[in-house]
């Protein structure tokens, strides 16, 4: 949709709040992006990273053209050979050891009709569930929990209900940094009624603590324990809807005997009587309560309870269904919520029709015209690539992620994937840790470049929109998985032609058996959609019974009908448990994991932005004072973080809102952008017996300080391969990269090791550094700067990034050499 002034609105790329852009090319070629003011999720506000979105949108490391590795290089293939050879590959796989031999394993960065028709030939045609998103990491806890609570996926809250709330619960959510834009909205919402008060609930004093009445510095893992407290406290204080409980729910005193149960609520949540007194007093006696959580609630071996026990709250207080109350999973990606939508998650099918349904899954055989459907869940994430481990899936199609990085105990999901049989990997970068393990690599469009819907955290379906042409060969994913289908024999039911047909063909299907069993997901209103309406499309809160322009919130259970067989919700009787891994004397602390404000995931696309590198240029560990000085550690110096799987380095940063005892560090980095980078190489694979997430937020771990004597920094205009001997990290700045590196070797040593440049070489010593300059067509292809000391200070760092910005001609060797000299 192009606005008058030739601006054409978008969705943003990055989390679940799903903020709406406008964009527009320049002269120079580049995108400009701003907010779009008429979308109901951000009202035009943008985070850093929304921002920075056209500095993303660069044919720099983009896979162009199908690739297929042979003799272990890497050869261009044509299309046709690329999809008859994923084709061939899988039905040769399907037919010598069965459809559960094969496997996809896709991502919240698909759009929905990407994900549809992925899930439509997994457990359609090919007939296994052996489909899972990356979403298993983000969101199964919440998925599990509503289910139970609710009868169906359903999140009861939208946006407008933080405004209109009288208190605003962060549980395990740091929503300053991972949803920028909805805490903005609530800050402002705070600024407007100073009478709202926010409650934040996190081991450690994070940036959403910046508007916090109150925060619960609670033990890691210990989430059941206070809402079990808060329950109990409830039935106590004469604070319970009995009408609610009464006519609207099942098994509340099952759940309050289980909650009475956990009496030592202080001990085990590590906070004071008067700490929980007032938490427990302010969800008692406001109306208007909303409690969000995200992943320190769900990243959990017992996170699908810590979901319940938050639900539980909110049914037995009867804050739910009305304005300005409920409990609200916020979702990480942008198309998390789509991927649960269609069903492309191992343990659900389709369009929130179930497995446990017989009437369900033959009105799906008959709505997709197959004898091949899929009636049993399949292998979720971490026992997907166990079941590539042990050479059970013989070939896997990994869409749109990298689990290399991003899943627990990465460097068995590395290993796993190297000796696999066959992995095709569909993406957009040409050089990620995954794609490394590939033997076939199929050029994907890249955000901007695709067109389709992304459904928000609130239930908002919205247009992602073309804005620019597509570089190389590069195609639409639903695309790439149509043709490979066709191929395979399923022509008729792969025949697409516009992502319109494949969105309309999954609102017809969410509309299948509601007259049996009425379901919150129903898009009936959009199925009739013509092309002109589907690229006009505002966006749209499901269900959409009447497809219509205006744009409208809309709560669920405000009849307080749920989607149970009685139309109840359910009470669930939850315990707390200990983490299943715990702190002993060879592993005394414990590693939180998480995001930054400013990166996205592996850094694939915001490790391309000069202005967001420029914030964190290393991997870093958040740690108190106290424990950095117990364990002997400076801050600003290198650490390394090890246990029983793996071992990372990574920069201490002292901070005072930690926990003693405790560990913080962001999930980004990886191989490709620092030395032993990865702290999910740390995170042990036990997952929540009923979601299958696995524990990111509570890993025993050791860590000792690592002794460094020289620092080097090299800027050069592509990257360059270091030695792993040394810590070293990757910053993307102007005109190229800049490596910062730092070892206890001497510099001679490490000066030798630096790959080879071609080009005429300056060299020059000062009395405390020492500079290299490599040029190549009066261009500086390298600048190496090196210090007898262990690190760079920051402007120091500026410094060297900004000459070699410079880069041009009218600045000699000798000037570059003076310009330094007077900085320093």
């Amino acid at each position: 949709m192009v606005t008058h002034d030739g601006w054409t609105k978008s969705t943003c790329a990055y989390c679940g709040v799903g903020c709406g852009i406008e964009a527009r090319v320049l002269g120079s070629g580049k995108l400009e992006v701003r907010g779009d003011k008429s979308h109901p999720a951000n009202f035009g506000k943008l985070c850093t990273k929304g921002i920075a979105l056209g500095d993303t949108v660069i044919e720099d490391g983009r896979l162009l053209y199908p690739q297929q590795r042979v003799a272990g290089e890497w050869q261009r293939v044509a299309w046709d050979e690329a999809l008859t050879t994923v084709a061939d590959k899988f039905t040769q796989t399907i037919a010598e050891y069965g459809p559960d031999s094969v496997a996809f394993y896709v991502s919240g960065q698909l759009l929905t009709e990407d994900y549809y028709v992925a899930n439509k030939l997994m457990k359609g045609f090919i007939g296994s569930s052996n489909i899972d998103s990356n979403s298993r990491l983000c969101m199964a806890s919440s998925v599990v929990g509503h289910k139970r609570a609710f009868g169906m996926d359903s999140v009861p809250v939208v946006y407008e209900d933080l405004e209109q709330a009288e208190v605003v619960i962060l549980v395990g959510s740091n929503l300053a940094w991972c949803h920028p834009v909805l805490f903005q909205r609530l800050r402002v919402a705070k600024e407007n009624n100073p009478e709202l008060k926010v409650l934040v609930v996190d081991p450690r004093s994070n940036e959403s603590c910046d508007i916090a009445d109150q925060h619960l510095a609670i033990h890691s893992g210990a989430d059941v324990a206070l809402f079990n407290g808060l329950l109990h406290y409830l039935a106590d204080h004469q604070a319970l809807d009995t009408d609610f409980i009464t006519n609207h729910t099942n098994h509340f005193d099952m759940a309050l005997a289980s909650a009475q149960q956990d009496t030592n609520t202080q001990d085990v949540t590590g906070l004071s009587s008067a700490e929980l007194e007032q938490f427990y007093r302010a969800f008692a006696e406001h109306k208007r309560v909303v409690t969000i959580y995200s992943q320190g609630v769900n990243q959990s071996t017992q996170g699908s309870d810590k979901v319940n026990s938050i639900i539980n709250c909110h049914l037995a207080s009867g804050k739910i269904g009305y304005v300005g109350c409920g409990p609200f999973s916020v979702t990480g990606q942008p198309n998390a919520m789509g991927g649960r939508e269609v069903g492309a998650l191992a343990s659900t099918l389709a369009a929130h029709l179930e497995f446990d349904q017989p009437e369900e899954i033959a009105a799906i055989r008959e709505f997709w015209h197959t004898d091949s459907l899929a009636t049993k869940p399949g292998l979720k994430a971490v026992d997907m690539f166990d079941a590539v481990a042990e050479g059970k899936i013989k070939a896997i199609w990994i869409m749109a992620t990298n689990p290399v990085v991003s899943l627990p105990n990465s460097d068995k999901i590395k290993t796993a994937l190297e000796n696999c049989p066959f992995v095709v990997v569909s993406d957009c970068i040409a050089d990620t840790a995954t794609t490394r393990c590939a033997d076939l690599l199929l050029p994907a469009q890249g955000w901007s470049e695709k067109s389709g819907t992304v459904t928000n955290s609130e239930r908002r379906i919205s247009r992602q929109r073309k804005l620019l042409a597509s570089p190389g060969q590069a195609k639409s994913d639903w695309w790439i998985v149509s043709q490979v289908a066709q191929r395979m024999g399923f022509k008729e039911q792969f025949d697409y032609h516009h992502e319109g047909e494949v969105f309309r063909e999954y609102a017809e299907m969410t509309g299948l058996n509601q007259h049996v069993k009425p379901r919150d997901l129903n898009l009936i209103g959009l199925a009739k959609l013509t092309d002109q309406e589907y690229h006009h499309l505002m966006p749209q809160q499901w269900p959409v019974l009447v497809y219509q322009s205006e744009l409208v919130n809309q709560r669920l259970f405000t009849d307080k009908q749920f989607y149970t067989a009685n139309g109840k919700a359910n009470f669930l009787a939850v315990s707390h448990r200990v983490p299943q891994r715990q702190i002993s004397t060879q592993y005394p602390l414990l590693l939180n994991t998480g995001r930054t404000r400013d990166h996205w995931h592996t850094m694939t696309r915001t490790g391309l932005s000069t202005r967001l590198a420029s914030f964190h240029s290393d991997p870093y560990l958040m740690i108190h004072p106290d424990t950095a000085q117990q364990y002997q550690l400076n801050d600003g110096h290198i650490a390394t973080v090890s246990n029983q799987q793996g071992k990372v380095r990574a920069k201490v940063m002292f901070n005072d809102g930690m926990k003693r005892g405790e560990l913080f560090m962001p999930i980004h980095w990886n191989e490709l952008t620092a030395a032993d980078a990865k702290p999910c190489s740390l995170v042990d694979p036990r997952v929540d017996a009923y979601s299958g997430q696995p524990e990111f937020k509570c890993t025993p771990v050791a860590i000792v300080p690592e002794q460094t004597q020289s620092a080097v920094l090299v800027a050069c205009d592509n990257p360059i391969i270091l030695n792993d001997r040394d810590y070293w990290s990757r910053q993307k700045i102007a005109g190229g990269y800049l490596y910062h590196i730092k070892s206890d070797r001497k510099l001679a040593d490490i000066l030798k090791d630096l790959p080879a440049s071609k080009g005429q070489e300056v060299s020059y010593q000062s009395g405390s550094w020492y500079l290299k300059a490599t040029r190549q067509d009066v261009k500086t292809i390298r600048l190496v700067v090196a210090s007898g000391i262990s690190g760079f200070k920051q402007k120091q760092v500026a410094d060297v990034a900004e000459l070699f910005a410079y880069n041009e001609e009218t600045m000699s060797i000798q000037q570059c050499i003076h310009w330094l000299e007077k900085k320093w």
